[in-house]
């Protein structure tokens, strides 16, 4: 008898045994997954959840982990006058606040990636290059003493951050002298003191094409990145010229494509070469869709072999598909995303994220915001509007964290450098396959919650989304 009720014993603990074997074991088959979700009234929310797989993969998006595409080399920004204006109307702790959540990288947006300009943009305070003495061939008088005010200080705050970053530089306009009409801007407008018979054309080259002033720039643009060494700080690439093929009423310089490639082969690429030859010549930045234009210097047998990559920005984004399929080993990178109008609204951020999708389906390596703060008007000098991450009131000393700044956040937060992006079933969504884990960025435009369904491998979940969300999902490799 007592032998009966030890076997039944035994039996139960057996099967007590095995049941929590196989508890135990679908635990382990759960995901733990990592959500961050931003809707227009719940920015920036974040979760962790523990989902069980499923077996109907019906409507699923699938991610093919092993269909590896262009590898991620970073997100980031531009460093302008008018931002560190705004911050600097702002007392200490709300200073401090503001470059926190832009450079700490675990707060902040942990941005690899910034742009500089090479003298004024149309952000600066007014216009100035870094040597305005004319006929100064040998830049005997080039200074970055306009730079150490603001720009510099700038780039150091974000040093005491991070320090885990790279920059770039481009020029707007070379020094004016260097110009037929010997003024920053090309087109005369009420914003600028060019007269009217100072008026460049498109495709018509500003620049004095004379070997005196083609080796004088390129001397110019060798001193501003040994300048900028001299500080502490590695430039490491210039871009030619800020959207060579426009004539702006702010400052700018076209230049012809067999200009540029001209400087670039004769001149710059070998001087360069010679003295800074790790730092990277790029093609840009190119505004314009015509892929004729880009051939036109990347076919140039002398200057594209001192051509590491190309940016594009605005209506450049029509040429990008077309360069990625012809130039399959160049670097991409989209340097200036569509700014608005000053709206700083959600649906600028949804317009943003449907040009992050452009860009990286189309081979791009890196994504930059344009503005990273701006003051409550985000005027230019020059005139307009234009948004930025962050808006800093002057008046109230509000400051305020516009839709894009988390739109920015949930890439460059999630996305490390030398993450692949890898193929979706639906190029809305967006993936990116890192040494250890699968991020996934899914916007649901309806203004309800959608259960999304997705796919890995023979892995199936799905997830319950806000209505009008961007939504960062994070799991482990599979």
């Amino acid at each position: 008898m007592n032998q009966i009720k030890g076997r039944q014993f035994i039996k139960k603990i057996t099967k007590a045994f095995i049941l929590l074997v196989l508890l135990s074991s679908c635990t382990e088959q759960n995901l733990t997954v990592q959500l961050t979700s931003s809707s227009p009234n719940s920015l920036w929310t974040k979760s962790e959840l523990s989902i069980s797989p499923m077996d109907n993969a019906d409507n699923a998006i699938e991610i093919d982990v092993e269909n590896e595409q262009q590898t991620v080399e970073g997100f980031g920004a531009c460093f302008n006058e008018l931002g560190w204006e705004a911050i600097n109307q702002l007392p200490h702790e709300k200073q401090e606040l503001v470059f926190e959540f832009l450079f700490d990288k675990t707060k902040g947006c942990d941005f690899n990636t910034y742009r500089i300009p090479i003298g004024a943009n149309d952000y600066a305070l007014d216009w100035y290059s870094h040597n305005e003495t004319p006929e100064d061939f040998e830049m005997k008088n080039f200074s970055i003493a306009r730079d150490k005010q603001r720009i510099i200080p700038y780039i150091n705050k974000a040093k005491s951050y991070n320090t885990d970053f790279r920059i770039w530089g481009s020029p707007w306009c070379p020094p004016s002298w260097m110009k037929h009409n010997k003024h920053y801007a090309c087109n005369p407008a009420p914003v600028n003191d060019l007269p009217e018979e100072g008026k460049g054309q498109e495709m018509e080259t500003q620049f004095i094409m004379e070997a005196d002033y083609l080796n004088a720039y390129s001397k110019y643009l060798l001193k501003f990145v040994q300048a900028y060494a001299n500080e502490g700080i590695d430039v490491y690439s210039i871009h030619i010229q800020n959207e060579p093929n426009s004539c702006q009423s702010f400052p700018s310089c076209v230049w012809n494509p067999s200009d540029m490639a001209l400087f670039i082969g004769d001149y710059l690429g070998p001087h360069f070469n010679q003295e800074l030859p790790d730092t990277e010549i790029w093609l840009g930045t190119i505004e314009r869709p015509q892929i004729e234009r880009v051939d036109a210097i990347l076919g140039d047998e002398k200057a594209s072999k001192y051509i590491k990559g190309v940016g594009f920005q605005w209506g450049g984004k029509g040429a990008i598909p077309q360069v990625h399929k012809k130039y399959p080993n160049i670097g991409l990178m989209q340097t200036e995303t569509e700014c608005g109008d000053g709206s700083n609204d959600w649906a600028a951020a949804v317009h943003t994220y449907g040009l992050m999708k452009h860009y990286f389906n189309n081979g791009a390596n890196t994504y930059l915001y344009w503005n990273m703060v701006l003051n409550e008007t985000g005027k230019s000098q020059w005139g307009w509007k234009q948004n930025s991450m962050i808006s800093i009131d002057s008046k109230t000393k509000e400051v305020t964290f516009n839709p894009e700044f988390y739109l920015m956040k949930h890439f460059s937060n999630h996305i490390k450098p030398g993450a692949r992006k890898v193929k979706t079933s639906n190029q809305d969504v967006l993936a990116f396959k890192d040494r250890d884990a699968i991020v996934i960025i899914y916007y649901n435009p309806e203004e309800r919650k959608v259960i999304q369904k997705f796919k890995l491998g023979e892995k199936v979940f799905q997830l319950e989304l806000n209505g009008n969300s961007f939504n960062t999902i994070t799991l482990p490799l599979i």
